[in-house]
């Protein structure tokens, strides 16, 4: 196999990798899937497209430093060069090997800038949603629909309904209507949690004592998966976080049927944060 077959064949292995790691689930993750899950609101989008393009980035200077040192190493061996050059630098090499680095940093930056501004950002939101971390559970606020509360735990496996993913379904779920920008408020009661949704591009810190605020907007219908992402506890990894998307109708309704639902939860244990001016 000549050496130009060699290189093609390894191009080719990456570029495959490079699609598979392109692949994913919407709603959860898969086995054996590599990259990310199926973006489901703008921000995934946004981090989604970002993520290729630093995929097509690394992989062109990974493919470019390979061909190098394959060259200096053939080029330059001890068989084709008994007597070994002295060369102690050369400027015009330094300069390339300085400006390219940079120019690339350049062109990651604007977009990862645009990204964390964007998710930084508070839109016109159209619904407030409070998320409450606690050992080991969450607790969900809905100021703008009657002020309900309710707990979300996660399903013991006999208690899985059909299609149901373990480790990841919980009893009650958030439920938000689709296209529909929610403002989602974090904190915690005891220690620190972090709210993460994956196909949502989300992760926030919830810490005690303060309230850390971002927001969200579902493209379509269906039920998402997240977990707490912050070691909290013996229970951590039984934390599990999920939304269901649905049409703005059965929004209305789901609400109507949660307020009476919940109306009987009271808890005492108020969070107590610290307001920002």
């Amino acid at each position: 196999m000549t050496f130009l077959k060699r290189i093609a064949y390894l191009i080719s292995a990456v570029a495959l990798f490079g699609g598979l790691a392109a692949t994913g689930h919407a709603s959860q993750p898969v086995e054996w899937g590599l990259g990310l899950q199926d973006a489901a609101s703008p921000t995934a989008v946004a981090l989604e497209e970002f993520h290729d393009l630093l995929l097509y980035i690394i992989t062109a200077v990974c493919v470019v430093v390979l061909l190098l040192l394959l060259y200096v190493m053939f080029r330059f061996s001890e068989k084709r060069n008994p007597v070994p050059s002295k060369t102690s630098h050369n400027t015009l090499l330094e300069i390339i090997w300085t400006a390219v680095p940079v120019i690339i940093l350049v062109i990651i930056a604007i977009p990862s800038f645009k990204i964390l501004y964007a998710a930084d950002s508070n839109p016109n939101t159209e619904m407030t949603i409070k998320a409450i971390g606690k050992q080991w559970y969450w607790s969900y606020e809905y100021p703008d629909q009657g002020d309900f509360t309710f707990d979300a735990y996660m399903k013991a496996e006999d208690e899985l309904e059909p299609g149901e993913p373990r480790l990841l379904a919980t009893d009650n779920a958030i439920v938000v209507p689709v296209n529909t920008k929610v403002r989602l408020l974090v904190t915690a009661d005891d220690v620190i949690h972090s709210f993460a949704m994956p196909s949502m591009g989300l992760k926030l810190d919830g810490v005690p004592g303060r309230i850390n605020e971002t927001w969200f907007e579902v493209n379509a219908e269906g039920t998402y998966y997240g977990q707490c992402s912050e070691i909290c506890g013996t229970g951590h990894s039984y934390m599990p976080i999920m939304i269901k998307a649905v049409s703005k109708e059965e929004f209305d309704k789901w609400v109507d049927f949660a307020k009476e639902e919940f109306a009987a939860i009271e808890d005492d244990r108020s969070v107590q944060v610290a307001q920002l001016n």
